[in-house]
C-alpha cells in the first residue's frame, strides 16, 4: 500500500514541523497544499522533504489539489491531515489493517495537546460523537482509499465543513472505520477564541448545517482567521 498524506496550509509555521515529522514516519509521500502562506511554512515543508503544491486559499480546494498530486504519484490511500495535528505511533499499520479489512476510509480518535481537564473532557465527547456518527474529521486525520475518493469526486470546495461532508458521503459508499489510537491536535483555537465561546459557535454551526443552512452562509459565523481551522 502506498500511503500519501495531504496537508493543507496557510501560515502554519508554528505547528507544521511536528505534524510533518509524524507524517513522514508513517507515509510514503507527504504533499503540502498551500493556500498562499507568507511565513516560513514553505521552508519548513521543503526541509522536511514534502512535496509543495500551490492552490487558491480554501481548505476543500487545497485538499483536492493536494490529492491530485498524490494520486499522480501513485497513492493507493490518501491521508488528509490538518497542519496542527500529529499522527499517533503506529498510524500506518492501523490504516493498512483497516483497508485490508475492507474499510473505504476512516480516521483516528483525538486528544488535545493541552493537559487541562476541560480538554480531556472535550476529547471524550468528540470521540464518543465520532464513534456514534462514524465521522472522524480533518483534525483527527481522515484516510480514504483511492477508489473511494475518486468515486465520490473528492471534497466539495466549501469554506468550512468539507471534511464532515466527505465522511457523510463516504458512509454511503462503504465502511468507515474509527481507529481507537488518538491523533494529537492543537487546542490553540479554543484558547485564543475562548473555550466556551468557541464550543458554542462550533455546535451552533453543526446544528444549522444539519438543518440545511449552506456552508457559505455558515462560514460568516466563524472568525476570519479561524476559517482555516476546524469545527469539532
Amino acid at each position: 500500500m502506498r500511503l500519501a498524506a495531504v496537508v493543507p496550509t496557510l501560515d502554519e509555521e508554528v505547528s507544521l514541523g511536528r505534524t510533518l515529522a509524524c507524517a513522514r514516519e508513517a507515509c510514503d509521500l507527504v504533499v503540502i497544499a498551500d493556500g498562499g502562506s507568507s511565513d516560513a511554512t514553505s521552508i519548513i515543508a521543503l526541509d522536511a522533504g514534502a512535496q509543495w503544491v500551490e492552490s487558491n486559499a480554501g481548505r476543500g480546494g487545497q485538499l483536492n489539489t493536494g490529492a491530485r498530486a498524490a494520486l499522480d504519484h501513485g497513492a493507493d490511500v490518501l491521508l488528509f491531515l490538518h497542519a496542527d495535528t500529529a499522527l499517533p505511533a503506529g498510524a500506518r499499520a492501523l490504516i493498512e489493517r483497516a483497508v485490508a479489512g475492507g474499510a473505504a476510509g476512516g480516521g483516528f480518535e483525538v486528544r488535545f495537546d493541552d493537559p487541562r481537564w476541560i480538554f480531556a473532557l472535550g476529547s471524550r465527547i468528540v470521540n464518543l460523537r465520532t464513534r456514534l456518527l462514524r465521522a472522524p474529521l480533518g483534525d483527527q486525520g481522515q484516510f480514504v482509499t483511492r477508489e473511494a475518493f475518486l468515486a465520490l469526486g473528492g471534497f466539495r470546495e466549501w469554506p468550512i465543513l468539507e471534511d464532515l461532508d466527505l465522511m457523510r458521503r463516504l458512509r454511503k459508499h462503504g465502511r468507515v472505520e474509527v481507529l481507537r489510537a488518538p491523533a494529537t491536535t492543537a487546542a490553540r483555537r479554543f484558547v485564543e477564541g475562548g473555550i466556551t465561546r468557541t464550543i458554542a459557535i462550533n455546535w451552533s454551526i453543526w446544528a444549522l448545517y444539519l438543518a440545511g443552512v449552506p456552508p457559505a452562509r455558515l462560514a460568516r459565523l466563524y472568525p476570519p482567521r479561524s476559517r482555516s481551522r476546524h469545527l469539532r
